[in-house]
């Protein structure tokens, strides 16, 4: 079956397209781009995508008990509410079905490459262009938008022996659902944020669940719920009803920042409500502290669920806190030489995050590539929207722009607003290539990582991957959003060094830009 795919795919053996603005990836992150860009009227902009449909990681992550952990009003686009939530915290399949919808209704996905992966993007100083190689041809761009997301590359586990197990193996964004876990013994090693939706359902199912804990988690209660008739009929037709439930679950998220980032004396409610719920749901005192965490809450990522320790206390469930010695092909050894034999092996290790294996794909005009520019001096970025060596890029959802308290989608949306503007600031003053200045950069990290010192991540007793291997917090915001909102209102040309285009060699001027628009460009992938 042919599946139809829109946008500036260069044809084999074609020469490579030429356009304004290239934009990998069509996550919240990507499709928003795509969305802002052309209701600015900008129009020479392509989108490629490796995946076959928008959505990004809610498109990916289709576990079983898979949903968010932020409420479903505020995890949306300000621009495009969704009246229709069935429920407080909604699950995978709603969430993207809303990123689907919204691909439609703002007209975009004729921008779109489908199934194309972006191999490497390079600056080539001559042309003040960038050269991206992808699996659907080559493309030439002003500018390049990265919006690969923080949740995109599976983290697997380096264990010995895991790639003899003869059993069915899979990670928890790569999900089997063609292996029937029903009646099985069945292995989870992790216990983050994807292993704690997962263990309740597969203890439903599974002959035995042996769950494999490295470090506990905090987990406080899941307030979800159905939303009644009457509710869903006021968010539909009740004018300024959503947008009053948005804003008050914002400002109530946001009280968290005080103790998260200011004073991390502050969260200990948060972490009495979470020993509370854990003394309520387990009775077991062995089981209880085996999962009490040895660290202040907020250190690590904060987890929600009224089902994890329940499951847990299942007769065919048993919590593993002896480690992962090595895999045999039929089963685990622990580090204490118990074998336990399994047919089937769940890995929740999470995602590459700052060390993402896509950074060396993307070159700098100095020939390095992000990849070698982090291991030297760590993740770091300007607004977390520009890194230096990096010309004509954005990153959307770059160095520190990462939430432990409530919806990515916010600052998603205050990193648009600086993009667009940064484009309208180059069009208008006939600008060629911008570049964030690093001693602006420098001084931006050095204010954050002296905000970052006093907050529960760097003083909470814990490691987590919110820390690089320089034990630099390269992930987190450390303030409130709206004051991320504040910087990222307008672009600062002032903290860039910049070219105008009559000043660029000879090379680059006048270099054609062929539209994404014509009806030539439409491709077709088998």
């Amino acid at each position: 079956m042919s599946l139809p795919v829109t946008g500036t795919a260069a044809k084999a053996g074609t020469a490579p397209r030429e356009i304004d603005t290239l934009i990998i990836g069509s996550g919240f992150a990507g499709l928003g781009a795509a969305i802002k860009l052309s209701q600015a009227g900008k129009k020479n902009f392509v989108v490629l995508e490796r995946g076959s449909d928008v959505g990004g990681t809610w498109r990916d992550n289709t576990y079983p008990g898979a949903a968010c952990d932020v409420p479903s009003h505020l995890y949306s686009y300000s621009f495009a509410l969704n009246p229709d939530w069935t429920r407080s915290f909604s699950r995978q399949p709603e969430i993207q079905r809303y990123i689907e919808s919204v691909s439609r209704k703002y007209n975009v996905l004729d921008k779109h490459v489908f199934n194309c992966d972006v191999q490497s993007a390079r600056w080539d100083a001559d042309r003040a262009r960038w050269m991206v190689e992808t699996s659907q041809g080559s493309f030439v761009a002003k500018f390049v938008v990265s919006a690969i997301g923080a949740l995109c590359e599976p983290s697997l586990p380096d264990i010995k022996g895991i790639e003899g197990f003869e059993g069915e193996i899979f990670h928890s964004a790569q999900w089997n659902h063609d292996y029937d876990l029903t009646g099985k013994r069945v292995a989870v090693i992790g216990t983050g944020a994807s292993a704690i939706q997962i263990v309740p359902q597969l203890a439903a199912k599974a002959e035995q669940l042996d769950v494999y804990q490295r470090t506990a988690p905090w987990i406080l209660p899941r307030a979800d719920r159905e939303y009644t008739a009457a509710e869903r009929f006021a968010f539909k037709h009740l004018p300024g009803f959503q947008k009053l439930s948005r804003l008050g679950i914002y400002l109530m998220r946001e009280t968290q920042v005080v103790g998260l980032a200011k004073a991390p004396v502050f969260m200990k409610p948060l972490q009495l409500t979470a020993q509370i719920h854990l003394r309520r749901q387990i009775k077991d005192p062995v089981l209880r502290r085996k999962v009490t965490p040895n660290f202040q809450i907020g250190c690590k990522r904060m987890l929600i669920s009224n089902n994890y320790y329940p499951a847990l206390a299942q007769s065919n469930v048993d919590l593993v806190t002896d480690g992962v010695a090595e895999v045999t092909a039929t089963g685990i050894v622990d580090r204490t030489g118990r074998t336990r034999e399994v047919d089937a092996i769940v890995v929740a290790t999470g995602f590459h995050v700052t060390d993402s294996p896509t950074f060396a794909g993307i070159f700098g005009k100095d020939g390095r590539s992000a990849a070698e520019v982090f291991e030297r001096s760590g993740q770091q970025g300007y607004k977390g929207s520009a890194i230096a060596n990096f010309p004509n890029m954005f990153f959307l959802v770059g160095p520190n722009t990462g939430l432990g308290h409530t919806s990515m989608v916010y600052m998603i949306e205050s990193q648009l607003n600086y993009v667009v503007d940064a484009l309208d600031v180059v069009e208008r003053n006939d600008i060629g290539t911008i570049e964030v200045r690093k001693d602006v950069q420098d001084a931006y990290n050095r204010d954050l990582q002296e905000k970052l010192s006093h907050s529960v991540w760097n003083n909470g007793g814990c490691a987590s991957w919110y820390l690089d291997k320089h034990g630099n917090n390269t992930t987190l915001w450390p303030g409130f959003t709206f004051e991320f909102r504040g910087i990222t209102r307008t672009f600062d040309l002032e903290a860039y060094d910049s070219v105008n285009v009559a000043d660029l060699p000879a090379a680059t001027i006048g270099t054609p830009a062929t539209s994404p628009d014509s009806d030539d460009e439409k491709v077709t992938v088998q």
